[in-house]
């Protein structure tokens, strides 16, 4: 079925428990970003692994905050994981 490549991005607090800004990542055609998340969680180890899990964690595609998990992605796609936002 072919390989979609996909550049991953990590911010703020995300980044610092996984230890990487971002990772180039090839996944099966017709996957989608509840695919990348199952990925990551293989292949992340501890607090990485469990902040990418974390259903408070926001994602974009390609610079646009997502709605759904079962989006499909596409090579070239850039998908950045954004930790929840705090204030006081």
């Amino acid at each position: 079925m072919g390989a979609v490549t996909v550049r991953v991005l990590f911010f703020a607090s995300l980044r610092e428990a996984v230890h990487e800004d971002a990772l180039d990542l090839s996944l099966p055609s017709g996957a989608t970003v509840a695919d990348l998340r199952a990925v990551l969680g293989e292949r992340l180890s501890g607090e990485g692994a469990r902040a990418i899990a974390d259903g408070d964690v926001r994602v974009a595609v390609n610079q646009r905050l997502l709605h759904s998990a079962q989006t499909r992605l596409a090579a070239g796609d850039e998908v950045a994981f954004l930790p929840p936002v705090t204030g006081g």
